[in-house]
């Protein structure tokens, strides 16, 4: 027999699948938000919420994807949602590189790198990329080709690469079977498959031994590593395929928006992410959902009240913290079957 909370969650798809069939166009593309910001938060809920690493740099890894994949476009004409993996993985490589010094820190110390990291790709990104060799390599590449090559390091110094505080313009719409992905509804099929996918994945990865492993990392990762579990391996590879998924994520973002830019990816997305995870239930797949359609959607619908509605929200969010600090939707406690 089906269990009540499975009837309610079948029930609740239903209606969300039908939902551009009455709503205009408006509350279509606000779904389309809670969407990716609930790929997103999944995607961080690996990292925060089965882990128990603190990361509020996230939206560094979402950056990093969204430039792969406007760039890539932009310059070499790659169709958009090929370049899915390609984002996926340059997140994917930089997260490494960024944590594997720093994945053993805990607590607030890794919180406040990961803000730093954060905050240097946005910089980063505001200040443009471009390639600066010193004086010395200069002097040596001069000697072995020439003047000419004196133009070579001009272009490479005036090299717009992310286009600094003005972003990339001009990426081209996804093509999905022949068909150009322009309207809101369309977007939202695309999206909101890509949420049931990672549902899928991710509520298979929980039941598996290394979400298992994930999950004593995050109660007690001394008595994790007494238990003969790699606690580092762990914790990067967690890092990273958290990270890989933002990345994926950035290119949906790029597609959908056609113009990116460094602002789209400051600290307040960091901390939406990582608010919504902690207000729907931490390690809770459905907790997450339902955090980003109460923090991303439910102020859309009292945006008349201007900025009352932040204050209302402000102290619900207190309250919850006080009365239900375990979140809306917390995780159901696992039981385990013992084969006699």
């Amino acid at each position: 027999m089906m269990k009540p909370r499975m009837m309610i969650y079948i029930v609740l798809s239903v209606i969300l699948l039908g939902s551009p069939l009455f709503l205009d166009t408006y509350w279509v593309d606000v779904l389309n938000s809670v969407g990716l910001y609930a790929i997103l938060g999944l995607s961080l809920n690996l990292i925060v919420g089965h882990t128990g690493l603190f990361n509020l740099g996230h939206a560094a890894f979402y950056a990093v994807g969204a430039y792969t994949a406007a760039i890539l476009n932009t310059r070499f004409q790659i169709p958009i949602l090929w370049l899915i993996p390609v984002c996926g993985l340059s997140a994917g490589l930089f997260a490494a590189m960024i944590a594997r010094p720093i994945i053993h820190l805990r607590g607030d110390y890794l919180c406040i790198v990961t803000i730093g990291v954060g905050e240097i790709v946005r910089i980063a990104l505001i200040n443009d990329l471009s390639i600066h060799l010193p004086a010395w390599i200069k002097g040596i590449l001069i000697r072995i080709f020439g003047l000419g090559i004196l133009d070579i390091f001009n272009m490479l110094e005036h090299l717009v690469i992310t286009g600094g505080a003005n972003g990339i313009f001009g990426i081209s719409r996804p093509t999905l079977f022949g068909l150009i992905i322009r309207k809101p509804e369309q977007f939202f099929y695309l999206i909101w498959f890509l949420v049931a996918l990672t549902v899928f994945l991710f509520d298979q990865l929980e039941k598996s031994r290394f979400g298992r492993a994930l999950n004593y990392l995050r109660d007690d990762d001394v008595a994790a590593e007494g238990s003969g579990i790699d606690t580092s391996h762990y914790k990067l590879a967690v890092f990273v395929l958290g990270a890989a998924w933002a990345g994926m994520t950035g290119n949906i973002f790029a597609a959908k928006m056609t113009i990116i830019a460094p602002e789209s990816f400051s600290f307040w997305e960091s901390v939406v992410m990582f608010t919504l995870i902690i207000l729907g239930g931490s390690g809770s797949i459905p907790g997450v959902i339902l955090g980003a359609f109460l923090l991303v959607g439910l102020p859309e619908a009292f945006r008349g009240f201007a900025n009352a509605r932040m204050l209302v929200f402000g102290a619900a969010m207190v309250g919850m913290m006080i009365f239900r600090n375990q979140g809306i939707l917390p995780p159901l406690p696992r039981t385990f079957s013992v084969d006699r």
